[in-house]
């Protein structure tokens, strides 16, 4: 990558509150992303050798962790206690809980198993807010459109047009439950909830509380799923393989409890899986706004079981993640800033996009700008300007009111966002592809559901600002009902991991190494190894899970 301008002389250059010149640019929105997205180009993507997408594209990094061999065998769990339940949830953010909640309303015994602690998830990281078409210029046709749209016309639409029917419902669940929203401010208009434009859409349909919308959220669903009876949580509890019965059924999983170092057969009628995405995988090298259990688990499990997945080789890098300090590298930037009015300058305080295009269009433009050199360099770290400056004068005391957290987010990377502008570079933020499922969130493997940002089919190949808080509690509904309702499904009596033995077979027939396993459960600089953890407390074997809660 050429060197970029240097931020002494950006900085110079740059004028809050000035009309900047807008560079000319005439390069097709193909061949702009072909160019410059990480998911295009010869090293992309390579194809699966195991497995039911065999010779599928798939991104290399990823596909490392797709055709690994399991973490445990039949020794690993030889007489570990045994728990059973109607619906095992894996996985404690918006979508699991969303599915819990209502697999519990229908009288269904729920264990949800959750990595870190109930609402560690990406959920809760979600500033912008969830779309809804609930205003009177707005329909879920509209709302229909823009999504299939924005993802380049690859997501299903039966799949779209459910979720876009569901978002005014949604709201009135969410508002039911006791979350806020942020509310128009003309007193004439009433008690409106205040809406926003996204980028890529063609209606203001955004819904907000202030731009910490997924940890208001993340709050009365954490308070909901506390409270109910019908619910048991097990926090620190990862899935590290699934059981399956004798026809091929997903029948449980195997469940770590990292805090007795012991692991535990969960045996259930239904599994939903809602482990969300893959950024803490850092694709090609890059940053990522991900929480930190973001490994893909839920992809590796599915897939190993016999799941079919699709587009693989599809990954939202959000255009405003923080490029300096490099040590904040990767953190995110609403996109709620930009809606709003916040600009984005190169090196030469030139604007070079519209800011609310599709996300995947921006992300690009920025990569443009710094592989061609307009970029700007400070102390190695390469990005862009977002004019926050001129934001607030514009709209003053918008930082101090509305974007609370990107005005934190400054704090942390010693600038004053009302005098001087973040530098901005994409960050790996949203898996766009995953587990094939229907209406439900049902897989082609009998018995288990998928949720959320490990699936694939609704977004297509982009995703849409707002659409992800939609989907996991629209899809974690469905999936929630669906099943509770499947009840007449006996608890499998002699569940394991028999497909882990045929797995290590394919594995070994297309040449694979058995030494790579997964899932990773951590990021790799956590240096966590399961072997070592268990080993270190064989005591605690056969103790009861009670108590995670």
């Amino acid at each position: 990558m050429p060197a970029g301008i240097p931020y002494e002389d950006a900085r110079r250059r740059y004028r809050p509150g000035a009309e900047h010149a807008v560079r000319s640019d005439d390069m097709p929105v193909d061949a702009l992303l072909k160019a410059y997205h990480p998911d295009h180009g010869p090293s992309a993507h390579v194809p699966l050798a195991v497995g039911v997408n065999r010779g599928e594209p798939c991104q290399p990094d990823l596909a490392r962790y797709l055709q690994a061999n399991a973490l445990i065998d039949d020794v690993d769990i030889a007489g570990a206690q045994l728990a059973t339940t109607d619906v095992l949830i894996i996985g404690g953010g918006g979508g699991g809980c969303a599915a819990a909640l209502t697999a519990a309303k229908q009288g269904a015994r729920v264990i949800l198993a959750t990595k870190l602690r109930l609402g560690d998830s990406n959920t809760v990281m979600a500033e912008g807010g969830i779309q809804a078409a609930i205003g009177d210029d707005d329909s879920p046709q509209l709302h229909f459109e823009d999504t299939l749209r924005a993802g380049h016309f690859c997501g299903e639409p039966e799949l779209v047009a459910q979720m876009v029917m569901d978002g005014p419902d949604v709201i009135r669940w969410l508002i039911r439950l006791g979350m806020m929203f942020d509310q128009e401010e003309d007193r004439l208009i009433g008690s409106n909830l205040l809406r926003k434009k996204p980028g890529g859409a063609s209606a203001a349909r955004i819904l907000s509380y202030r731009d910490y919308t997924g940890l208001e959220m993340m709050r009365v669903l954490r308070e909901a799923v506390d409270l109910d009876p019908g619910i048991d949580v097990w926090n620190r509890c990862p899935a590290v393989e699934l059981l399956s019965d004798e026809r091929g059924r997903c029948a449980g999983a195997v469940i770590y409890n990292l805090e007795w170092r012991t692991f535990v057969l969960v045996r259930a009628r239904a599994v939903i899986l809602a482990t969300g995405g893959a950024g803490r995988l850092h694709l090609n090298a890059f940053p990522t706004s991900n929480h930190y259990g973001a490994t893909a688990d839920g992809l590796v499990l599915a897939y190993r079981l016999g799941a079919r997945l699709r587009e693989l080789d599809s990954f939202q890098y959000h255009p405003t993640g923080i490029a300096y300090p490099s040590h904040l590298a990767g953190g995110l930037i609403s996109e709620a800033a930009r809606s709003a009015g916040a600009r984005l300058l190169n090196g030469e305080c030139e604007r070079f996009v519209d800011e609310l295009k599709p996300r995947d269009v921006v992300a690009s433009a920025i990569l443009r700008e710094c592989a061609e050199g307009r970029g700007i360099d400070r102390d190695g770290q390469v990005g862009v300007f977002l004019d926050t400056p001129t934001l607030e004068m514009q709209n003053p005391g918008i930082l101090a009111k509305r974007l609370v957290t990107l005005r934190h987010l400054a704090h942390k990377c010693g600038l004053d966002a009302a005098q001087e502008p973040f530098m901005v570079y994409p960050t790996l933020h949203y898996q766009n592809g995953g587990v094939a499922i229907g209406k439900d969130g049902a897989t082609c493997v009998p018995g288990l559901y998928c949720v959320g940002e490990v699936t694939g089919g609704i977004h297509g190949r982009n995703r849409l600002m707002g659409n992800a808080l939609l989907d996991i509690l629209s899809m974690g509904r469905h999936a929630g009902a669906s099943a509770a309702s499947a009840g007449g499904n006996a608890v499998a009596s002699r569940a394991g991991i028999g497909h882990v033995h045929a797995w290590q077979r394919e594995l070994t027939l297309a040449g694979l190494p058995l030494h790579v396993k997964a899932p990773l459960l951590f990021p790799g600089y956590a240096h966590f190894d399961l072997r070592v953890d268990a080993a270190r407390s064989p005591g605690a074997w056969g103790r009861a899970p009670g108590g995670t809660r």
